[in-house]
């Protein structure tokens, strides 16, 4: 993990790295936060490790899944951990209940790329086999599942504060109701592949971002909740696929933020109405396929080459 030390600028300028213990062998493809300490990341070598951030040091090492693993996600206020992988399922751990799977998730045909949990303790996963799932988290008990031609889900998050669940998929964007698990509204299709979306934490917009090449389709999009189907903005500026975009935590009389990050290896902070606030980039570090904010003032990046990243704004 190296930890990075700068500012986004029009032209970004690095101070000073600092390199920690590796938290995976061979590239990382997702990280979360467990608690303003502690993150969880998964990556290529089939790990789900949990990282103390701010020391440099791991804490805990899962292994459970045979192949490498895709989303992880953590039950707010809870040491719950939840990870999704090529080997078609989800496992379920606890950080205080040793090393073993707590719970597991099976029934998906192909890989996993999804994964949202409710406070009412159900979970939601999303596959490249086309079915959207719901399941109970304590009985791992499948309650609905729904097969929607060709949606090849690449990502799920709940709306906070609602029954609502949005996910991406090769060609589509949807909202579902989770009470009668139907879809409640289809975005307008987009030209390219919609790799991940998030939701504010107000729950009114959504951020989608696209793959892409040469400057063409790798964007990021911001859509009303409130208006189906009412795109707001688009934010250009990657040369590669966006493979990720997250709303970054409001501080106190500051605008709505947006950070996306590409397989161009840059980083990038946006205002959510106008326009780009900066650029980072991380030359050598490969894609970079997911973002998780820590608070107002960093980011923790995940790398192919490079390992994790955390960066101070």
């Amino acid at each position: 993990m190296g930890k990075l030390q700068s500012k986004f600028r029009k032209r970004s300028e690095l101070y000073q790295v600092l390199q920690y213990e590796p938290a995976h062998y061979g590239s990382i493809n997702t990280v979360t936060n467990l608690s303003p300490d502690l993150c969880v990341s998964g990556g290529s070598d089939q790990a789900v490790v949990v990282y103390d951030w701010k020391q440099g040091q791991m804490c805990q090492s899962f292994q459970g899944h045979n192949r490498e693993v895709t989303k992880v996600l953590c039950y707010p206020g809870s040491t719950w951990i939840f990870s999704a992988s090529r080997d078609k399922t989800v496992l379920m751990w606890d950080l205080n209940q040793g090393d073993e799977p707590i719970q597991e998730f099976c029934g998906h045909e192909l890989v996993v790329n999804g994964i949202a949990v409710s406070p009412g303790r159900k979970l939601c996963t999303g596959s490249r086999d086309n079915w959207m799932c719901l399941w109970d988290i304590e009985s791992a008990k499948c309650e609905h599942r729904h097969n929607i031609s060709r949606n090849l889900v690449t990502h799920v998050c709940w709306v906070p504060a609602s029954f609502s669940v949005v996910q991406t998929s090769e060609d589509k964007t949807i909202v579902w109701d989770s009470r009668s698990w139907q879809v409640t509204n289809t975005f307008p299709a987009k030209q390219y592949i919609q790799t991940h979306c998030d939701v504010s934490p107000n729950g009114n917009y959504l951020v989608s971002s696209s793959n892409g090449f040469g400057g063409q389709g790798c964007e990021a999009t911001l859509w009303d909740l409130r208006q189906p189907g009412c795109k707001v903005v688009e934010y250009r500026g990657h040369l590669q696929t966006t493979a990720c975009c997250t709303f970054l935590p409001v501080f106190s009389g500051g605008s709505a933020q947006i950070a996306t990050s590409s397989h161009d290896c840059s980083v990038k902070i946006w205002d959510q109405n106008t326009a780009c606030l900066g650029t980072l980039s991380l030359d050598g570090a490969g894609p970079l396929v997911s973002l998780t904010p820590t608070d107002t003032n960093s980011l923790l990046c995940a790398s192919f080459n490079a390992g994790l990243q955390h960066i101070q704004l």
